[in-house]
């Protein structure tokens, strides 16, 4: 006992030497207030200033009002542990911390409480050294508390030099990614760039309820008056401080749209844009301009559609006990109402659109949230009734042949609980390896659910997956930054892709995909097949991508069983040999695992007794195979890229016959594997929540006539076994997915 009561008065002791006094935590209080306040005005710039300034003071008002209280409450609760602290101290730093930790969403804990305390931490000092010294509190410090005083202006003063031009500034540049490798006698497609402006002259106009209380454009502006919607049985959360913002109701949904068309005699194909979650007040339709005159002038009508009603609100968000969240089917929904409104123009006389819209012809492109609206839109198109509610009727069977989506959410909305299937229509994705959102591919979910069962043989599934690309840049108005500031200054925004770039990618992409599936006698399809064939359209970056069509013949896609073993083919077999790893898999990605299966096969050289390889073994006539069909596959390096993974992979692909000839190409000969894609999101690197990368799955297609050229005793019509053998890298770990075989209409470049 005399020990402990030692102890005690010695802490006790040691803090009245140290502690702050009354001017120190005054001092340090104001300068968490100043901290406080710059939070919030600074949030609600990009939050709250587009509603007005009214509305923005008001907001502003209400984040530091709930702030206060909310922190009140825990104080309350964790009084007892602040004992020592006054109240108004405790106060402002529970508040400032909650603020604070709002834009954090991709860091980890760790990351989050060190950034949040610095913060606090340069704050306090340098308020408390300047209000002693503004005070003349100077002459009344002990010499233990001027010591303190010294090292709290150093570091309050220090913190802010040092800091806030860090935080001003956009980050480092990004980690060298590599570079595309184009083999010999890769030639470009003979077609023209598919972002060049065509030869219609473009007109626009806005339609809308006439009544939008924000945007004229949509009000007294509108060209086109529509009729508005119900969209109660999809939505829930669609709070009072909603309504009175917009004006109407979830049973009042306006058809709001921006129009850009060719000026001539259609009719012509029909595509709707639709952006996704965003600052509600700050309208995201404007963003897709530049797609939607670029396409109007290549004989397209482009719809850009205002869902903005169904977007976020800081201060609606936080005064509601059950805020607007997994929407995403009213979005989807909401996309056939407005093909309803256009199928009525198409057929009203004296509507500018009458006879010039083909129906027969339609395209979706969506981003973000609405990237996965668009397929979920296409997968209720055909639908008779809502899946969630049998009581309301869908059955629209509009001709959507074409669905795009650009860095799409997934699973945010599930039809009756289970992942969205789309069938029979061609899907393209595209995603950024530094979205800074949507931090992991989920459009590759999207496209593996993808399917064509209806025998046609024009569909096709793409992704793409872009290297400096981040979430926002896709759309004009939402620019570098895919999370609001403060935290946004904390993210490598100076890694990414200049904006024009970023949506140069898009320009050639979306532009071609709809060419080829909205219009005749056009097919960009070799681009969507090997992205090399388009480098002189697309900026200098690394891409990856891959590809399917209903002619794909498969024999192991890994989603059939448990057995390692088997193939997708009946009587097949899978063998391997000295490898260090051979296992069948969910692939990863920077967020947990995805719902493709893969195999995944490690190899070391040097730790093998033999040649490690993979077969697979094919029944006799399984398949009936020309020198005309090509052997197609999937890789990805499954390597991490923080290591020694800065080299391409390559390997031997043998094909033998039932005769015993043997051919080989070496995987470079279409081009070597190139390493993960690594980016460093946070700017500080123990922050970062999510993996530096995920494993992207790489297309490769291999006409058989090239095995045929290499040993011309080598029958394809016989294959008896496909053979990958590691030889050619001396260790790597790879994940292989899709083996089979594909006949297509041409080939991209000779052996």
């Amino acid at each position: 006992m005399h020990l402990r009561t030692k102890i005690t008065g010695a802490v006790r002791a040691a803090w009245v030497a140290i502690a702050p006094g009354r001017r120190a935590w005054q001092g340090a209080s104001l300068g968490l207030a100043i901290l406080l306040l710059w939070i919030t005005l600074w949030t609600g710039r990009d939050a709250l200033a587009p509603t007005g300034w009214l509305s923005y003071l008001l907001g502003v008002g209400g984040l530091l009002l709930l702030a206060g209280l909310a922190s009140g409450l825990v104080l309350g609760l964790l009084r007892w542990l602040l004992a020592n602290v006054p109240a108004h101290y405790a106060w402002l730093l529970l508040a400032t911390i909650g603020l604070l930790a709002l834009p954090f969403g991709n860091f980890t804990p760790a990351g989050s409480i060190i950034t949040i305390t610095t913060f606090c931490l340069i704050a306090s000092a340098l308020g408390a050294a300047g209000w002693i010294l503004l005070h003349g509190g100077w002459r009344s410090l002990t010499p233990t508390h001027r010591a303190i005083w010294l090292l709290g202006l150093v570091v309050g003063g220090g913190g802010l030099a040092a800091g806030l031009p860090w935080l001003l500034v956009s980050g480092g540049p990004a980690a060298p990614a590599g570079s595309v490798t184009t083999p010999p006698g890769l030639a470009p497609l003979a077609l023209p760039n598919p972002a060049g402006p065509g030869s219609y002259l473009v007109k626009t106009l806005t339609y809308g309820s006439g009544t939008d209380r924000h945007r004229p454009e949509y009000g007294p502006e509108a060209s086109l008056i529509t009729t508005t919607v119900n969209g109660d049985p999809f939505l829930s959360g669609w709070s009072a401080l909603r309504t009175a913002y917009w004006g109407f109701d979830e049973q009042a949904l306006p058809r709001n749209g921006r129009v850009w068309y060719p000026a001539g005699d259609g009719p012509f194909p029909l595509v709707l844009m639709v952006h996704g979650n965003h600052n509600m007040a700050d309208g995201s339709d404007p963003g897709y301009a530049y797609l939607g005159e670029l396409l109007a002038s290549r004989g397209f009508i482009a719809v850009s559609i205002d869902q903005n009603f169904l977007n976020g609100s800081i201060i609606g968000n936080a005064f509601s006990f059950e805020p607007l969240q997994q929407e995403n089917d009213a979005r989807a929904w909401l996309l056939l109402e407005h093909l309803h409104q256009w199928q009525a123009w198409q057929q009203t006389p004296g509507n500018p659109f009458y006879q010039q819209v083909d129906m027969a012809n339609i395209g979706l492109v969506g981003h973000s949230r609405g990237g996965e609206a668009a397929a979920i839109a296409a997968t209720f198109n055909r639908l008779p009734y809502y899946p969630d509610n049998a009581r309301i009727r869908l059955d629209y069977q509009f001709s959507i042949r074409a669905v795009a989506a650009i860095a799409p959410t997934d699973g945010q909305y599930n039809p009756a609980g289970r992942p969205n299937p789309l069938a029979n229509v061609s899907y393209l994705t595209l995603h950024g390896s530094h979205d800074m959102d949507v931090t992991s591919f989920a459009g590759a979910n999207q496209y593996t659910r993808t399917s064509f069962t209806d025998g046609r043989p024009d569909w096709f599934k793409a992704s793409l997956y872009i290297y400096g690309a981040n979430h926002g840049q896709f759309n004009t108005g939402w620019g570098s930054y895919d999370v609001p500031p403060p935290g946004g200054n904390l993210y490598n925004t100076g890694q990414l892709l200049p904006a024009e770039a970023q949506r140069q990618v898009a320009q050639v992409y979306l532009s071609a995909f709809l060419e080829t599936m909205l219009r005749q006698g056009t097919d960009y399809r070799p681009l969507f097949r090997d992205f090399r064939t388009g480098l002189a359209w697309l900026p200098d970056t690394v891409y990856v991508n891959n590809y399917a069509d209903p002619g794909d013949r498969y024999v192991a896609t890994f989603e059939e069983d448990l057995d390692v073993t088997t193939t997708t083919l009946p009587a097949g077999q899978l063998q391997s040999a000295f490898l260090t790893r051979w296992r069948e898999q969910r692939q990863g990605s920077k967020r947990g695992l995805r719902e493709n299966g893969v195999v995944n096969l490690g190899w070391d050289a040097a730790r093998a007794n033999g040649q490690p390889a993979y077969a697979v073994r094919l029944p006799a006539g399984a398949l009936a195979l020309t020198a005309s069909d090509a052997l197609i596959f999937a890789l990805a390096d499954n390597r991490d890229p923080a290591g020694a993974a800065t080299t391409p992979t390559d390997l031997t692909l043998e094909l033998v016959d039932g005769a015993g000839a043997l051919a080989q190409l070496p995987l470079s000969t279409v081009g070597a594997l190139p390493p993960r894609l690594a980016a460093q999101l946070t700017r500080l690197p123990f922050a970062q929540e999510v993996e530096l990368s995920e494993p992207v799955l790489q297309h490769y297609a291999f006409p058989l006539a090239w095995f045929v050229m290499a040993n011309p005793a080598f029958d394809p019509a016989g294959i008896t076994t496909i053979r990958f053998v590691f030889d050619r890298t001396p260790a790597g770990e790879i994940l292989l997915d899709d083996i089979g075989f594909n006949q297509p209409q041409t080939q991209p470049w000779p052996p």
